[in-house]
């Protein structure tokens, strides 16, 4: 969604080809019909994906309440992604692919803003967890004592807050949001990875401790380890699924900033449902990381088809 917010900026402060233009969108009326199907479905899967993750985050009692919360927070971003970014995004790419120019110019901004808030939160999140899973495997038994619901709850409502507000400067200025984005997805991004090679790091000599020294841990510290990897292991594929699906968009946007063409903007169509497919990926990879999850989520389920209908047996 940041190459939403790039073209944007460039579009939206000059007159010289409007994207609600067949400037750029020529030729691309069956492209941009089947990218809008194709959104509409992946709206309806991050919607229900990540509203059971929620169901299911809720019943779940094992997760340290602040890395509970930094998921709710990443599942919330992507309900909203398949309920309001998506079905914008859609309303946008149908009313250029009809030549409804009015109704394209009315829902760009929209999907701009909220296209930029809902991606910002997300990169914050995510380096949020990052730091988090590195600080559960350093302070040990003080993780607990340091890393309070009460702080994660502040460092949460910064997230938005700052999104929010960076987002909607675009409308008044839109370098400074231009360099935001410069400055922020470099810094989220080596802070992920200096958390989790320091983590990988970690984990090694604390193995390598045990062999050198020919001592098997206790059951409770094997527990705690394998409980931990699984956890970091799942905050893991989280950054891995986001960078794939992000990156292509930010070449995108590294290539319409210096050459804005029908071309790149037919590149940009795609790359941007790649990374809508982030929040479709990412109940998948709760599910598939998190035992308790997964099984909250299958029991919630039961209970909605239960519901629906009585009468069979399950």
């Amino acid at each position: 969604m940041a190459i939403a917010n790039f073209t944007g900026v460039r579009q939206q402060t000059t007159d010289e080809q409007p994207l609600c233009s067949t400037h750029f969108t020529a030729g691309l009326h069956d492209h941009l019909t089947f990218i809008s199907v194709l959104n509409s479905f992946l709206s309806i899967t991050a919607f229900l994906g990540n509203a059971l993750v929620l169901i299911a985050l809720h019943k779940v009692s094992s997760l340290h309440p602040p890395s509970k919360l930094l998921l709710r927070s990443l599942a919330t971003t992507d309900l909203c992604v398949g309920l309001i970014s998506e079905p914008l995004a859609v309303t946008y790419w149908m009313s250029e692919a009809n030549e409804l120019w009015n109704i394209c110019r009315l829902v760009l901004p929209a999907d701009l803003l909220i296209g930029s808030i809902l991606c910002g939160v997300s990169l914050w999140t995510m380096t949020a967890m990052s730091v988090d899973r590195l600080l559960a495997l350093l302070l040990g038994l003080r993780y607990r004592q340091v890393v309070t619901l009460k702080r994660t709850y502040v460092i949460f409502v910064t997230i938005w807050i700052v999104s929010t507000v960076i987002s909607a400067i675009w409308f008044w200025n839109p370098v400074i949001t231009l360099w935001y984005w410069i400055i922020v997805i470099p810094l989220c991004l080596v802070t992920s990875i200096v958390s989790y090679t320091k983590i990988f790091f970690t984990l090694r000599h604390y193995q390598n401790q045990v062999q050198n020294h020919a001592q098997q841990p206790n059951q409770t510290n094997q527990l705690s380890i394998a409980r931990y990897k699984k956890a970091g292991a799942t905050a893991i594929w989280l950054q891995i699924a986001l960078v794939a699906c992000y990156l292509p968009n930010g070449v995108i946007v590294a290539l319409w900033i210096n050459v804005p063409s029908s071309t790149v903007y037919h590149a940009w169509i795609y790359t941007l449902t790649l990374v809508y497919l982030n929040s479709s990926l990412n109940p998948i990879i709760y599910c598939s990381g998190q035992e308790e999850v997964r099984q909250a989520v299958k029991n919630t389920i039961r209970q909605v088809l239960c519901y629906c209908f009585p009468t069979q047996v399950l």
